[in-house]
């Protein structure tokens, strides 16, 4: 039903979820080697019934709060992006979190996906700021993030508790200013 990994692909892009992307979220996220380097409320097995909940979700969400996308690689769900806004005194900030199919790894397609969510949401609100904190030991995510001209903020020790044992996160940020400098050139 689904590809193997291929060494190119025609079209990425990011778009809103749909209930019938259940199928394919559901095969591509139910991996380890993901789950490991996500939040705990990322499930391990990652089932359907996880993919249609996520997805109904997701479209329930407040617009002016959160944004989440599929990431679509030749229109098949292979992965997920989002922000989420900040609320008190953060009200100025969205935090980033994303996952993509392992068999989509090392195509270049987060670090594509990344700057289509930021343009959007420093289009559509009224923030100054996007951060993304990944697992320290996770260097593909953080030179993505870097990549995208993210700037590495800080290093929090011992900051989760993963699998039994304390880690480090890297804090990452990205201002509007720099994104808009950026996307001038």
């Amino acid at each position: 039903m689904f590809r193997e990994k291929e060494k190119y692909y025609a079209k990425m892009e990011i778009r809103p979820w749909q209930i019938e992307d259940a199928d394919s979220i559901a095969y591509h996220a139910n991996n380890m080697n993901i789950a490991g380097n996500l939040r705990d409320i990322f499930p391990h097995p990652y089932t359907k019934a996880d993919a249609e909940f996520y997805i109904r979700m997701c479209l329930d969400a407040d617009s002016k709060k959160e944004m989440y996308r599929t990431i679509s690689v030749d229109d098949l769900a292979v992965g997920s992006i989002s922000l989420i806004r900040g609320n008190d005194i953060h009200c100025m900030e969205a935090e980033l979190g994303y996952f993509l199919s392992e068999d989509y790894w090392d195509l270049g397609i987060t670090t594509k996906a990344i700057p289509l969510i930021c343009k959007e949401a420093f289009e559509s609100w009224d923030i100054v700021r996007i951060y993304a904190e990944v697992f320290a030991f996770n260097i593909p995510s953080r030179r993505v993030l870097e990549h995208n001209g993210f700037r590495l903020e800080g290093t929090l020790q011992n900051s989760i508790y993963k699998n039994g044992v304390l880690q480090n996160s890297c804090i990452y940020a990205l201002l509007k200013e720099d994104f808009s400098m950026n996307c001038s050139n």
